[in-house]
């Protein structure tokens, strides 16, 4: 009750939880005794098959993870030059992310050993737990006159368990607020949230010391699965881009054909894409004010001679393959020259001389200025990871 007296009525977090319990001990006075236990066991069970299918799955994870890494490398999967329908698109994204994604990679292997691990639980242990439980209880219920002797304390007897499923059930609904709001420590959940005392009893004196320190790294973490589904996104390119169709190819070769050192034939193909495609602002002006992205291949910006930043990076992309540089596309945050930023795109290529990837932007060429790594690069370009 002293709890309670804190709790501001109108807090909807709080309004809840109430909410949960006391419905949860309404069902359990209806159900009775025997059913409010026979539904606190499973309420427990099923956590407790959860918890334990999470634990087997995470260490499982940390040992398979590694195998399937190795067991892709082995298998050599190189995106084929050539067109791809839209199925063997997703197939080469899919596999190369799996192979070279550490995050994706572990994730799925989470998830696949966790549904083996839960559906072997649930079909073959809690069945017989269940049996034996239900036996139990049908050999306590005893004769009618037992019945009827003990049905006077069946109703608060049940209440008394439903009570304790729905303070389950509500450390359950405010762990999840705490997850949230550990996500997102600044939106108006979170500074709505913590205004509930029993909010913050059930989240720091139940669930915190259970969890230890992982919440603390979720933040960590949430970015780490958004920088590699960026990733991931890039790499749809990087498929789309596997073919080099040949007037570009031959383009390719004819730029560098006196170039001797990759820096010199980075350098005459970065000159050449800046200096020859032009900058598409009604493509800008589209997507700004109308949200229609026109998408566009490497072999179209070629031919049009027309693009933005992703189209410049994605065609020298192209072309650099073509006459045998690494290379990628790079995505992030660009100067935009009035002292803001904004989405931008860019390229990485690998220089063998002196064994480093170096950074270079066709798309300002035309700007003027040095920029195929200058000493100031990044000042004006800020990497997404």
């Amino acid at each position: 009750m002293e709890h309670l007296s804190s709790v501001s009525p109108w807090n909807a977090v709080s309004v809840i939880v109430l909410l949960i319990v006391a419905l949860s001990i309404l069902q359990g006075a209806r159900r009775g005794a025997t059913g409010s236990a026979r539904q606190l066991y499973g309420f427990v069970s099923e956590g407790a098959a959860a918890a334990a299918a999470l634990y087997l799955a995470w260490k499982g994870m940390g040992l398979l993870s590694p195998v399937l890494r190795a067991w892709l490398i082995g298998r050599d999967i190189a995106i084929p030059n050539r067109e791809l329908s839209m199925w063997a698109q997703m197939y080469y994204t899919f596999v190369t992310s799996l192979r070279d994604f550490s995050l994706m990679r572990s994730t799925l292997v989470f998830l696949v050993l966790y549904g083996f691990v839960k559906g072997l639980l649930a079909h073959f242990v809690l069945p017989v737990l269940d049996r034996a439980v239900a036996s139990s209880g049908r050999s306590r219920e005893g004769t009618g006159t037992a019945r009827r002797a003990s049905a006077w304390t069946s109703v608060p007897a049940g209440a008394l368990i439903g009570g304790i499923t729905g303070a389950g059930r509500a450390l359950i609904f405010i762990a999840g607020v705490l997850v949230y709001t550990t996500l997102f420590p600044d939106s108006p959940v979170a500074a709505y949230a913590s205004q509930s005392s029993l909010y913050q009893r059930g989240a720091k004196d139940v669930i915190g010391p259970l969890t230890g320190r992982m919440l603390d790294k979720l933040p960590v973490l949430a970015g780490s699965v958004e920088d590699e589904f960026n990733q991931i996104l890039k790499r749809k390119y990087e498929v789309l881009d596997a073919r080099i169709p040949e007037d570009i190819a031959a383009a390719a070769q004819e730029i560098t054909a006196r170039k001797t050192t990759d820096e010199e034939k980075a350098k005459a193909l970065y000159q050449w894409v800046g200096t020859r495609v032009k900058y598409d602002w009604e493509k800008v002006r589209l997507y700004e004010e109308e949200r229609v992205w026109k998408e566009q291949t490497p072999e179209d910006t070629y031919k049009t001679r027309t693009g933005v930043c992703i189209d410049y990076s994605r065609l020298y992309a192209v072309m650099a393959r073509a006459v045998g540089l690494e290379v990628k596309v790079v995505t992030g945050l660009g100067s935009d020259g009035r002292g803001g930023l904004g989405s931008h795109a860019w390229n990485e290529v690998y220089l063998a001389e002196s064994g480093s990837w170096v950074p270079l932007d066709s798309t300002w060429v035309s700007s003027g200025g040095n920029w195929f790594n200058p000493a100031d690069f990044n000042d004006t370009h800020i990497k997404e990871s």
